[in-house]
């Protein structure tokens, strides 16, 4: 009986099915083409020579839409199994090596930008000069497997079912704060209800929906609708406009560590200050942990816990 030639694959080939397998889990060339770091065009150029080697339309596109064809959708599934085979053996042979390489994509929002990433990454990457990282900074929720990201930062509470979740640092306490020249030229505030008859600083959160200022006392807890002529969607903003007299702004203390230590803001309600639970990094537990996340998660955890 003959036996049927097997055909060989070229570097071309899997680069191509890698591209497809991007467009296929995110349902978009754009977000593909950011994902494995090229252009638009050259990512339909990849799909559109892989169609044509194999003599069949993998992806049905509108100007609007991208949907896999049936063939489209037998292949991703089969090469999810390839592709996560192949990872799987490159993190074996990565563990011969003294030091991670590769890339590490990583979204957090904006407070654990600020506050964790920025001051242990230029360490990381001295640490690890062969990771190449990239980060993504947003407030919105983010599916981070179908946005092809690695890890997320967010506050213990928001984090999605189904991850590994590991803590960073201590919990968190939230302040309402406002310059000296704004709160001496108003009524003063003894209690949360008291914002009400005050100039707040609003925060429209990831969510899309106006923050509820929370305060605790005693076991005490409010939350308050704030009244405000202005409304930011982060916390840098929402400081800078407090420190202008503006208004009162609410955020992590942390966040205003040197304003508070040089006076140019002043907490409000400090017995009422709530603390809230820490950050958290977490990542999907099924794959392959990418080159760099447990030298990246352990430089974090450097941050004393409570």
């Amino acid at each position: 009986m003959p036996v049927r030639p097997t055909a060989k694959l070229s570097r071309a080939d899997l680069a191509d099915l890698n591209s497809f397998l991007a467009v296929h889990r995110l349902r978009s060339f754009t977000q593909a083409a950011v994902d494995l770091g090229i252009s638009t065009s050259a990512l339909s150029h990849s799909i559109r020579n892989l169609e044509t080697r194999l003599g069949v339309r993998l992806l049905n596109r509108t100007s609007r839409t991208v949907s896999p064809t049936e063939a489209g959708s037998n292949l991703a599934s089969r090469l999810e199994i390839g592709f996560d085979e192949i990872a799987g053996a490159l993190e074996e042979v990565d563990r011969h090596r003294d030091r991670p390489m590769g890339r590490l994509r990583i979204n957090t929002l904006n407070d654990g930008a600020r506050l964790l990433v920025s001051r242990y990454l230029p360490k990381f990457l001295q640490n690890y000069p062969e990771v190449s990282v990239e980060v993504a900074v947003e407030d919105q929720m983010v599916d981070i497997v179908a946005a092809g990201f690695d890890a997320g930062v967010r506050f213990g509470g928001t984090v999605p079912e189904d991850f590994v979740a590991v803590r960073i640092g201590a919990p968190l306490k939230w302040v309402a704060a406002a310059a000296p020249k704004y709160l001496n030229r108003r009524t003063s505030i003894a209690a949360p209800q008291d914002l009400k008859a005050h100039n707040c600083i609003q925060i429209r959160t990831g969510q899309g929906v106006i923050y509820r200022w929370e305060f605790e006392k005693d076991g005490e807890r409010q939350a308050i609708d704030v009244p405000g002529q202005l409304c930011v969607n982060e916390t840098t903003l929402g400081v800078e406009m407090a420190k202008a007299g503006a208004g009162i702004t609410y955020c992590l203390e942390k966040r205003i560590t040197g304003e508070l230590e040089r006076g140019e803001l002043q907490v409000v309600l400090p017995d009422w200050a709530p603390i809230e639970p820490a950050f958290y990094i977490y990542y999907p537990g099924h794959r392959q942990t990418p080159p760099g996340l447990r030298e990246f998660i352990d430089m974090l955890r450097e941050e004393p816990l409570a």
